[in-house]
Order: structure tokens, then C-alpha cells, then sequence
């Protein structure tokens, strides 16, 4: 099967973009893994396709596939690609669209400056929603919130390691670390990304704490390991600052791909607004196997 698709990045977070706006194509998880991969197929940490409206309110359906070929919830950065593509194709003239996800609605708007900002809805702390198994664990106190404790096999020390946990459609475990560049993500994100205390996997966020309104980020990502820009991760790592009294209202987020920018105002049911780039790299069609 011949398919059109399209390259793009978001702070260097890189997609599949595919118009399944006329016709489903009916991908298999192995042939999501082949897109993904980055020597035999086109290469992406995510898969992004548009399907059209699943009902009234809605412009488009944004389905999003990892690497693994998994199906999974929300990604931000592809959030801010997926309203350039639906736009530069022809799609829609709007510059805000409402988009239907696996896990609610968002609305990506594209700003004067180019760059695109996502409502991207409030956050998630309630545990069982996360979903996270706190059963036999104790929070530690730390600034209004709290830190859970969690155990890692096979590292050493053997203390847990202390961290948020929340969901921006997503689940997020977020650790301090007192620089990004020596922190253990190769080592600790596989093994929390895969704990049996979170049921559906994990996102790990590794945040830096630069000043009041700036943090460095790296993140492994559940079903594509280390990223250079992780959107949902981002916002998780600022909620998880400013909840901690470690953080301003609107912070600035440097990644390895580039820099994000954050704004959530504490209130429990308010949404984190998240600004930053989308790029199309090319456009190209590619022959998919049977898989």
C-alpha cells in the first residue's frame, strides 16, 4: 500500500502526519512501528492521523500512535503540528480548531508569531484516574502537595526516587534532578515507565529548576524512550513545580529540541496553556508492506 504523509517536528518532538479525512487506512500496529522506524521507514517518535468529525463541536478526530505502535492518549507537540497540517492542507481555514482525542477535547490555536498555543485542558490528580497504585506507599509532605516515594529494581542507591504524580490526558511521573544533562534518564525512565504501580506505563520527566519562571526538561516517553520535546511532559513538570512552590505562573521550558512555553494558574480546574513550535520538515509518499 502506497500512502501521502508528511514530516513534521514540534521542538524537535517528530511526526507522521496522515489525512485520513477521506478514507480510513487501517494501519496495524506493525505498520505504525514501520513509519516510526527510523532506518527501514520514514522515522517519528509519534504517528499523528486526522480522521474527521466524530461529532457536532468537533472540527477533526486526532489520533496519535507511538513509536511501539501503540495507541495512546494525548501528545502535545503533535497538538500544535496537527492545526499547522489541517491548515496547510487545506483542511480548514480556522486558526482554532476543537479536536477530539482519546482522552477529551482540545483546541489548538495558531498565533501571529507563527507558533501555536493548545489549551491543553486542566490537570489530573485524582491517583486512580492517572492511573497510579498508591496502595502501601506514603507521600512525603513538600511545599502545598507532596512527593510519592517510588522503589526501582536493579539501581543503585537503593532509595526510591521521589516524584509527582498527575495525568495531562497522559500519566507523568516528574522528578527533580539537580542538572538535566547527568540526571539517570537512560537508566531510571525504562524502569519507570514500565513500574507495576502504573498499570497503563508512564511518562518520566527529568526537570531541572533554572529560576522561578524557567526549567530545563528531558523526558523518556512511554512507547518511544527519550524525545527531544515532550509537550504533555512539559506541562506536567510545571504543574508539578508550581504545586510544589517552586514555580511562577508561566514558565519558560528548555528541552533538547527547543523551548516551551507554560502557563497554568494553580487553580486545580484550570487548563495549562502550552506555546511553542510547529514545522513541516517535507511531504512524501512511501510504500508500506503487508505487516
Amino acid at each position: 500500500m502506497r500512502i501521502r504523509f508528511t514530516k513534521m517536528q514540534g521542538a524537535g518532538n517528530d511526526f507522521v502526519m496522515l489525512d485520513e479525512t477521506r478514507a480510513p487506512l487501517g494501519l496495524s500496529a506493525a505498520q505504525y512501528r514501520f513509519l516510526a522506524n527510523r532506518h527501514f521507514g520514514v522515522g517519528a517518535d509519534q504517528i499523528l492521523s486526522v480522521r474527521p468529525s466524530p461529532g457536532p463541536g468537533i472540527d477533526f478526530e486526532y489520533v496519535i500512535h507511538n513509536a511501539d505502535g501503540g495507541e495512546v492518549e494525548q501528545c502535545g507537540n503533535g497538538a500544535r503540528c496537527f492545526v499547522r497540517f489541517v491548515r496547510e492542507q487545506g483542511l480548514t481555514s480556522k486558526e482554532a480548531v476543537r479536536v477530539k482525542t482519546l482522552s477529551g477535547v482540545i483546541e489548538p490555536r495558531m498565533q501571529p508569531d507563527g507558533r501555536v498555543t493548545v489549551d491543553m485542558g486542566a490537570p489530573v490528580f485524582d491517583l486512580p484516574r492517572v492511573p497510579f497504585d498508591a496502595a502501601g506507599l506514603a507521600p512525603e509532605p513538600f511545599g502545598s502537595w507532596r512527593k510519592w516515594p517510588l522503589a526501582l529494581e536493579n539501581i543503585t542507591p537503593k532509595a526510591p526516587v521521589l516524584i509527582a504524580v498527575l495525568s495531562m490526558g497522559n500519566p507523568h511521573a516528574v522528578q527533580l534532578v539537580d542538572d538535566v544533562d547527568t540526571a539517570a534518564v537512560a537508566q531510571q525512565g525504562p524502569l519507570i515507565e514500565n513500574h507495576p504501580r502504573f498499570p497503563n506505563r508512564v511518562n518520566a520527566g527529568f526537570m531541572q529548576i533554572v529560576s522561578r519562571s524557567q526549567i530545563r526538561l528531558r523526558v523518556h516517553e512511554r512507547g518511544a524512550g527519550e524525545t527531544l520535546a515532550c509537550g504533555t511532559g512539559a506541562c506536567a513538570a510545571v504543574v508539578a513545580g508550581i504545586r510544589w512552590g517552586l514555580l511562577d505562573a508561566r514558565v519558560d521550558v528548555q528541552t533538547r529540541g527547543g523551548q516551551l512555553t507554560i502557563e497554568w494558574s494553580g487553580q486545580p480546574d484550570a487548563p495549562v496553556m502550552m506555546t511553542g513550535p510547529a514545522t513541516t520538515v517535507f511531504a512524501a509518499e512511501i510504500e508500506v508492506p503487508e505487516l
